[in-house]
């Protein structure tokens, strides 16, 4: 009987668990649907210093409710190149504080009626969601994770056995738990650490210290970690020390196929709580001691449900207030105590994670996401960074090509097959990005956000295009130089000055990529390719007049030149007027 009882109370709180992980995934993905752009800039743009930094991972994961998805998301920026080390480590700070809500959630759960408020706010998001479009849609799913969230957590307190009331029901596994958690406890200081291994565990299991929190706080009021108030918290205290460990592990996860830069700000993650968890489990006695006598300043009605006036038992429901008290009050002073000391935490993982050698390629891009909440609408940004790479190889391609044009008489054969690496290389990018949108796609993420996507695919395969032309251009003036003909000295100043005009334009559509271009700026690019028709017009046509009385082959590559010079200007146009459709409302 014991058994079955046990399974169906297992079942019940991973259902319990289940809703509020999956609520937590739907608020967490309606916000950044409802708020992707402004959560993007905001971390791309506040972080100018440690404080801004701070607030902004703060703030971020106070709204997504997971410092797991706020710092994957760090890793996501940090691989793209939208922030540095030095920014994303105060980002990283900011998260850990942020994620302290959770824990204050779960101990207002006992204040009020959360029934009373969950169906209404679900039932005010669902007609937004099925009714709705683009942001009243992501803001109808946000109150419906919103809502799925409260539930799970008041399920999870109603799910877990009451061991304290120690009702018969209840005995022999009371009896169990109990026997399990003396003898853990029995330990002095070591029970303490092993307390701390059993938090890292559950966060690597439920793969999130919000719902590890959750948990931790349900089991203490429920009597898992005994009748005496202030020993339930301090075994709480020492499970939340490690979960704060444990949610490292779903960054450092991510960053796992990652560039260099990605990869340390997910070490300095790491870090940064381990560093604070060593210096709290030093100071563990005093710091708890002290945290506990900080609840005494609080009003009772704040602190505790008197459930029984005298009853030492309901007086575990301090517990809950104590450990929200406790996770807020210590990544408060780790921050204080750190974040003067950002420059060397980044330091120390620029030695763990050496540069990599010269030669090692990182161009693979990387879907970034995690198992609770999907990034797709913000991975965005790593595509954005990636086509912005794979136009610069497009400028790249084309002072090559002036390189080898200008240089017939010496051996650039060199430099030939370096620009043939990058025709290999934007090949390479071209299908990756390609691939990496596909995804993203895949996901719920707008009508906005599918614009911008399409507008990507476009402006990549217009870049691998001129880069193709490129190419083409130098594979003609390596067969010019091994047929020994040469240009007249008109033919290359008109060339030169053609060249010349494509460059400007290349350059002025690489500034201007994926920007919101205005109508001046628009104006200036369609001038510019009405002057490069213009030129191959007048030039082609002075071409088939010399053909009568001159080198037939040689004209025809000097036409071939100027053919492809327009080309490449095409494509420069549809790039900068794609850009644009990817900002019009």
């Amino acid at each position: 009987m014991i058994i079955w009882t046990t399974l169906i109370a297992i079942l019940k709180i991973l259902g319990s668990l289940g809703i509020f992980l999956y609520g937590m995934k739907v608020m967490s993905e309606g916000i950044q649907k409802a708020a992707g752009s402004g959560m993007r800039h905001a971390l791309a743009t506040m972080t100018h210093n440690r404080a801004s930094s701070v607030f902004t991972g703060f703030f971020t994961t106070s709204m997504v409710q997971s410092s797991s998805a706020t710092t994957v998301l760090v890793v996501s920026f940090v691989n793209a190149g939208l922030l540095t080390l030095t920014e994303s480590i105060g980002v990283i700070m900011g998260a850990n504080l942020g994620t302290t809500i959770t824990a204050w959630l779960v101990a207002w759960i006992g204040k009020f009626s959360i029934s009373a408020i969950t169906l209404p706010i679900i039932g005010v998001g669902l007609p937004l969601f099925f009714i709705g479009k683009a942001k009243a849609k992501a803001s109808g799913e946000t109150l419906i994770g919103f809502g799925l969230l409260f539930t799970g957590l008041s399920y999870l307190k109603k799910s877990v056995p009451d061991l304290k009331s120690g009702v018969k029901a209840n005995a022999e596994l009371q009896e169990t738990v109990q026997g399990v958690i003396d003898t853990l406890n029995g330990f002095g200081y070591g029970s303490v650490v092993l307390f701390l291994i059993a938090g890292i565990l559950l966060t690597l299991i439920v793969q999130s210290s919000s719902a590890a929190m959750a948990i931790t706080i349900t089991c203490a009021w429920n009597g898992w970690f005994g009748a005496d108030p202030y020993e339930a918290f301090k075994i709480s205290a020492a499970v939340v020390l490690g979960e704060n460990i444990g949610t490292t592990v779903t960054a450092w996860l991510a960053s796992i196929g990652t560039n260099v830069s990605a990869k340390r700000a997910a070490r300095a993650h790491f870090l940064f709580n381990v560093i604070g968890t060593i210096w709290a489990l030093a100071l563990f006695y005093p710091l708890s001691k002290f945290i506990w006598s900080m609840t005494g300043i609080f009003p009772d009605s704040i602190v505790e449900i008197k459930t029984a006036k005298g009853d030492a038992a309901s007086q575990l429901t301090i517990v809950a207030f104590a450990v929200a008290l406790f996770h807020t009050t210590f990544n408060l002073i780790n921050i204080f105590l750190l974040v003067w000391f950002v420059p060397h935490i980044a330091s120390a993982v620029k030695k763990w994670v050496k540069d990599p050698d010269s030669d090692e390629q990182e161009t693979h891009l990387r879907y970034i996401s995690q198992n609770l909440v999907d990034l797709g609408e913000l991975n965005i940004a790593e595509a954005e960074n990636a086509v912005r790479k794979m136009s610069q190889l497009c400028v790249d391609m084309f002072n090559g090509f002036i390189d080898v044009f200008e240089h017939p008489k010496d051996d650039m054969s060199a430099q030939v097959t370096a620009l043939k690496n990058i025709e290999d290389e934007s090949d390479l990018m071209m299908q990756e990005i390609t691939l990496y949108l596909v995804r993203c796609s895949s996901k719920d993420i707008g009508d906005h956000n599918a614009t911008r996507i399409a507008a990507m695919l476009r402006v990549t395969q217009e870049i691998e295009e001129c880069v193709d032309c490129i190419y083409r251009l130098v594979k003609l003036n390596e067969r010019r130089y091994k047929k020994d003909r040469q240009f007249s000295a008109d033919q290359l100043d008109t060339l030169r000055e053609y060249a010349g005009s494509i460059s400007q334009f290349i350059k002025f559509t690489d500034a201007n990529l994926l920007a919101r271009i205005s109508p001046e700026n628009l104006k200036k690019a369609k001038a510019m390719e009405d002057t490069s028709d213009t030129m191959r017009k007048k030039f082609n046509k002075s071409s088939m007049k010399r053909m009568a009385d001159g080198n037939v082959k040689l004209e025809m590559i000097y036409i071939d030149i100027n053919n492809h010079f327009e080309a490449i200007a095409n494509h420069a146009l549809n790039i900068v007027q794609t850009s644009q459709t990817m900002h019009e409302d």
